[in-house]
């Protein structure tokens, strides 16, 4: 059961970092969004591509305030959510299977 267990706690932690990637990449595209960036900057392209299918889906949920984008806030409130919530359970599970606790 050991095995199941270090499973589980590699995946927890590999969860957390791609995570704790995809919200540095959310606050660098708002970073970005500050100023005029060059379309063709091929960095700026890859967080646009990263960041706005996700945003984009945020942003048509919220309500408009007057052109304050909050969006990205609410996407690094849900990544902080699922690393506190959803990756610490599934890192706790296989601590307590890798222990004897479970199963």
């Amino acid at each position: 059961m050991f095995i199941l267990g270090n499973l589980l706690i590699s995946a927890a932690k590999i969860a957390d970092i791609l995570l704790s990637l995809y919200m540095y990449m959310i606050i660098g595209s708002a970073i970005i969004s500050w100023v005029n960036p060059d379309p063709y900057n091929p960095i700026v392209r890859f967080l646009h591509r990263a960041t706005d299918p996700v945003l984009d889906r945020i942003r048509s949920k919220m309500p408009y305030m007057g052109g304050i984008d909050l969006s990205p806030l609410a996407v690094i409130l849900a990544i902080y959510f699922l690393q506190s919530f959803v990756v610490r359970s599934l890192a706790d599970i296989g601590l307590r299977i890798k222990g004897g606790g479970l199963l």
